[in-house]
């Protein structure tokens, strides 16, 4: 909606098109005559401006589809804007360079407050446009009225009025796209405020409704934290597809030490596996913790750290450990000094033995709690004979002094060795 003009003599810099060869004096002459003309009808279109901005709003209610709601809205607001508009942009007729900044700031401001309200862009620039076309015609109208003889002389300074109709839209245009990226930066800091608040559990409870529109999650629901760490990079769109099933619903943040996912599941049965049981991780070294449900927004930090004890006993080289499979472990981890305490009460002279001996016997204690108690089986696995496992259990037994036909202490042994498979350090 800015226009101006600026002499022919004032803008025929650089790399201009040059004319066709006149005398100076006649092209000094022609250029005062366009803009005396200009001037006149300019002046007139001042006097007129409310008629002026009346109808450049028919206008955008009959061409502009967006700028109707705006009009719904806020009628008022709407035509104040767009009377300021062709305001300063006549203005700039009349004085290009004492009402160039002012007309340029009042472009800015358009094009900052239509980004803020979500205008599009697109219609924006057609508003201006609009504008540029109704001012010009007016120009000509007036000029026709009151001296009809001195229409052609508009033809001298029309390339000008349209360059700076063209300028004043790739103002507004940066404006827009400047405060539509601010917009989007605290929208992006606002849901990252709000998602940590959640996984950390500091979230207030007047926050969630808000938490739910930003993150697109429902307030009420079922919720799983599957946390990401490690690969090559963590946060790859690989890593994150290796985590969560393709479809679901989720947002992701990104922690200090891992990715965290809150996700959407499944009332009844949970967080699915995303890929094919027994498959390798599709990113090498890629360790994934899933935490169990918890029920609705308000306790994703309670999910969050059943994720990070998941995520706890995965494996250094890589894997995916789901807490509601790994129970017992989770228990350890949770109490690293109860324990190691119980790996040293239950374990210690096992694990005072040479390293070859104590390997063996572990190797063979674990094979065997595997194998449901089937020393058959666990030769197998280990190819040696059933004989070997039953003299090695018994070996066992004896150095710890606790029998593998007592269920308690089958329970210790399992811990124990769970304790000492997870407590890395």
């Amino acid at each position: 909606m800015q226009h101006a003009v600026r002499s022919r003599a004032a803008i025929r810099t650089g790399l201009t098109p040059v004319p066709r060869p006149r005398t100076p004096g006649v092209t000094s002459l022609i250029d005062a005559d366009a803009l005396r003309v200009l001037h006149r009808a300019a002046r007139a279109l001042l006097d007129d401006l409310p008629d002026l901005t009346d109808r450049l709003i028919a206008l955008l209610r009959e061409q502009e589809p967006a700028y109707r709601a705006a009009l719904a809205k806020d009628p008022t607001a709407t035509w104040q804007e767009a009377h300021r508009s062709l305001r300063h942009s006549v203005a700039s007729l009349l004085d290009p360079r004492g009402a160039r900044d002012a007309a340029r700031r009042c472009s800015w401001r358009i094009g900052a407050a239509r980004a803020e309200q979500g205008l599009p862009l697109d219609a924006l620039l057609h508003a201006f446009r609009l504008g540029g076309s109704l001012v010009w015609q007016r120009l000509v109208e007036e000029t026709s009225r009151a001296a009809p003889e001195d229409v052609r002389l508009l033809v001298h300074v029309a390339a000008d009025v349209w360059n700076f109709v063209d300028e004043h839209c790739t103002l507004v245009a940066d404006a827009y796209r400047q405060t539509e990226w601010q917009i989007g930066r605290r929208r992006e800091n606002r849901a990252r405020l709000l998602a940590a608040g959640l996984l950390d559990g500091t979230g207030r409870i007047a926050d969630l409704p808000e938490a739910a529109r930003v993150l697109g999650l429902p307030e009420q629901g079922r919720y799983a934290v599957v946390a990401v760490t490690g690969g090559p990079p963590a946060r790859s769109a690989a890593a994150r597809a290796a985590a969560v099933p393709a479809g679901s619903r989720v947002h992701w943040h990104a922690g200090a030490e891992a990715d965290y996912g809150i996700v959407l599941v499944d009332a009844h049965e949970g967080l699915p596996d995303p890929h094919e049981p027994g498959t390798p991780p599709p990113v090498p070294g890629l360790r994934i913790g899933v935490g169990s449900p918890v029920d609705g927004l308000a306790a994703v930090g309670e999910a969050r750290r059943l994720a990070d004890t998941a995520l706890a006993i995965c494996p250094a080289a890589g894997g995916t450990v789901r807490l509601a499979d790994q129970l017992p472990a989770a228990l350890v981890v949770s109490s690293p000094e109860l324990g190691r305490a119980l790996a040293e009460k239950v374990l210690g002279p096992l694990l005072r033995l040479e390293p070859a001996d104590r390997e063996v016997l572990l190797d063979t204690l674990t094979t065997w709690l595997d194998c449901d108690g089937s020393a058959q089986r666990a030769g197998e696995r280990l190819y040696c004979h059933r004989n070997t496992v039953l003299n090695r259990l018994r070996r066992c037994e004896q150095l710890t002094g606790r029998s593998l036909a007592r269920p308690a202490d089958v329970v210790e042994f399992s811990l124990a060795l769970t304790a000492r498979r997870v407590l890395h350090d």
